[in-house]
């Protein structure tokens, strides 16, 4: 059941297909009436929501920003009607988190299997993806709650709770790193090192850390993800770093250690530059789950950094 208006369907139609006729063709509808209804559309808000081009269109970036509102409008009315129906509410929904890698090692997972102890009828899905889709996937709707990184203000998303996650040395057991409280970038630099792809927030504040340190660093691995760079440190290829959650290991023998590598803290002002954040979505109405689960995540983020 469709409750957008005609007008903001049409236009998210033709926003996905990138085509008057293809979205004529999804709706089952006349071509003109598309074309009428964005018209209508645009000439009401006053700017152009696309540019029409000879093989489809694309939008203005007044038409992206509608797109996010449309997405999110269509995913609230899409909840709505689910829970009208089943007369349940949200204790039958599903809750879409979307988060980076390091969050979906142990931290949303764990929290998940805590919130279905209490309330096994909801059902997660987990997206893992790079920081800023996470983000976006709020934005649009496309996700309930994003636990993720950043750097810098979020004006987009509502910031449900944010801390400063250290960065953290991989060190194999027996390393020579391995008894150290913590290390500086020269110690660490020291070493081969498996490090993530440039644009990424660990990799940026590290570039910026060895710059201001005058180290030239090249990397033995480059790899975004974490399973490969634990092997290579496992299997003595080097170092890598992780943010330090909390939950990195369980002290076994006064060291933290779980998968034959131990964590070093990583002593440098630069890394403080990037938070961790749970997000949600601002101007939207969000189901008892998906709030009560962000709850969670927001008890178990700050819980770990005090662990």
């Amino acid at each position: 059941m469709q409750l957008l208006p005609v007008n903001l369907a049409y236009f998210l139609e033709v926003a996905r297909t990138g085509s008057v006729t293809e979205a004529a063709h999804a709706l089952n509808v006349a071509p003109s009436a598309i074309s009428r209804q964005v018209s209508k559309l645009e000439s009401g808000i006053g700017v152009p929501l696309f540019a029409r081009h000879p093989r489809g269109m694309t939008l203005t970036e007044a038409g992206s920003r509608l797109l996010a509102h449309a997405r999110r409008t269509e995913t609230e009315s899409t909840t709505l009607v689910e829970e009208l129906r089943t007369g349940r509410g949200a204790e039958a929904r599903s809750v879409a988190v979307a988060c980076s890698e390091g969050f979906a090692r142990r931290l949303v997972p764990r929290a998940i299997a805590d919130f279905r102890r209490a309330h096994p009828d909801v059902a997660f899905r987990v997206d893992v993806v790079a920081r800023q889709e996470a983000t976006r996937r709020v934005v649009e709707g496309l996700a309930d709650v994003a636990v993720t990184y950043t750097m810098g203000p979020q004006h987009d998303v509502r910031v449900e709770c944010a801390v400063v996650v250290p960065v953290t040395a991989i060190v194999p057991l027996g390393h020579v790193l391995a008894g150290r409280d913590r290390i500086g970038l020269a110690d660490l630099c020291a070493y081969p090192l498996a490090l993530a792809s440039p644009g990424t927030s660990q990799r940026e504040l590290f570039d910026i850390g060895a710059q201001l340190e005058g180290i030239t660093v090249r990397p033995a691995l480059v790899c975004d993800s974490l399973a490969p760079q634990y092997e290579f440190v496992r299997a003595g290829g080097g170092l890598a770093l992780v943010g330090d959650l909390g939950d990195l290991g369980d002290p076994v023998d006064g060291e933290r250690d779980t998968e034959g590598v131990t964590y070093v803290p990583v002593d440098h002002p630069v890394f403080r530059q990037r938070e961790a954040q749970v997000q949600t979505a601002t101007g939207r109405r969000p189901s008892w789950s998906a709030t009560q689960f962000t709850e969670l995540l927001v008890a178990s983020l700050r819980r770990d950094r005090t662990t």
